[in-house]
């Protein structure tokens, strides 16, 4: 009979899919070591759906956000992959630093709160403004509408101390020619009445007191339109520089109007308008609020209530056992290296006494020749000599 020699105990082998492969690789879990880990599977699967759901809010939060600022869809889509990729790599990062092994479990979900608080009253507003459009554009046109009243406010304000001299120097002179008028009316209804009997001599015709009133009435009439007549310029270059005045807070005004727009800003600023005037909006507002807060703590959250399993158990084993297989060959590799240095150091020390022991006799040899020739020629002093004989045969010290 053939003996059975399989293990009595043997490990279950998982083979996940690719996908189970990706929620890991979002849970920032370690594959080999999470597939023997039956209950720890599902968990890093949970985590990394959470991640994707994050991923993936902040992705289109981030598009539409974009889309409200540039022109084409093509960039929005781009620059929104582009933010949700960041958002991605933070959350990795702060769910990677949340173990049994670090004390300090409040700093990442600390961070990642008020992280998640600012991103989330941030990416409610585009939201918002997607589900309320058609009233924030009427509340758009509502504050267009001021805003053309204020800005012609302040074009008249502006404008108000050059129009006051010009019309003040327009009343007054409107305000002379009407004295005069005045004047020239009494004399002529006066010479009327003396004519007709009605005044108060009772005398009909053109008796001498009504030729003096006649004579008193053409000569105010004669002085008043001479006075007019010298006003007419000066008048109409008053209203012409009234008008001119007019015409540029009319060309500003029109040239302001055509800025007006329904861009983020200008949505926005519509959007708290109807927050703080309708009551309703700001309970939507403030739910929506809470909602994407949660959203984006729920990768840490998720993390962190979830109990720790077999799979952080081997994670803390394995760095323990890299950390002491680390340090083992750092001790190994230190003295291989000392025992190199050590024997190279003897080696050399032999090699230097034996080059010094065979190359005496030479050395030797070298300066007594040196020394006869001194002798002979007698043309270099003994200073001289040692300067050549050192340079020549004495060694120099290593640096």
């Amino acid at each position: 009979m053939q003996e059975n020699t399989n293990p009595v105990f043997q490990a279950e082998r998982h083979a996940p899919s690719r996908f189970t492969r990706f929620l890991w690789w979002l849970s920032t879990a370690e594959d080999e070591l999470l597939q023997d880990c039956v209950v720890d599977r599902s968990r890093y699967a949970i985590v990394g759906w959470t991640v994707l759901a994050t991923w993936s809010f902040a992705t289109l939060a981030w598009t539409y956000f974009f889309s409200t600022v540039v022109s084409h869809w093509a960039v929005a889509v781009l620059l929104g992959v582009f933010m949700g990729g960041i958002i991605l790599t933070i959350d990795r990062a702060l769910i990677k630093g949340i173990s049994r092994s670090n004390k300090k479990r409040w700093v990442p979900f600390a961070f990642r709160g008020a992280l998640a608080l600012v991103i989330g009253l941030f990416m409610a507003q585009p939201a918002l403004l997607y589900l309320f459009d058609k009233e924030i554009h009427v509340q758009i046109s509502l504050d267009n509408e001021q805003r053309k009243k204020e800005k012609r406010q302040k074009q008249d304000s502006l404008y108000y101390a050059e129009r006051s001299v010009l019309q003040q120097q327009k009343n007054k002179i409107t305000s002379e020619l009407g004295t005069r008028y005045a004047e020239v009316s009494a004399a002529r209804d006066a010479f009327i009445a003396e004519t007709d009997g009605t005044g108060g001599s009772r005398k009909i015709g053109l008796k001498d007191i009504a030729q003096a009133k006649q004579s008193t009435y053409e000569k105010l009439d004669a002085d008043y339109r001479l006075k007019e007549t010298g006003a007419r310029p000066e008048l109409q270059r008053i209203d012409s520089s009234i008008a001119a005045i007019d015409a540029s807070i009319q060309k500003e005004q029109a040239s302001f109007e055509t800025l007006l727009n329904d861009g983020f800003i200008t949505r926005i600023e519509a959007l708290n308008h109807l927050v703080q005037n309708n009551g309703s909006v700001a309970f939507r507002y403030y739910l929506l609020v809470a909602i994407l807060l949660l959203i984006e703590l729920m990768p840490v959250i998720s993390k962190t209530m979830l109990p720790e399993g077999s799979y952080d158990e081997k994670v803390a084993l394995r760095e323990k056992l890299e950390t002491e297989l680390t340090q083992n060959n750092h001790r190994r590799s230190l003295a291989l290296k000392e025992l190199y240095n050590e024997t190279a150091f003897e080696q050399d020390s032999v090699f230097i006494k034996d080059f010094f022991a065979q190359t005496e006799k030479e050395r030797r040899e070298k300066m007594m020749a040196a020394l006869k020739t001194w002798k002979e020629e007698k043309t270099k002093s003994f200073d001289g000599l040692w300067e050549d004989m050192k340079n020549d045969m004495l060694t120099k010290q290593e640096s």
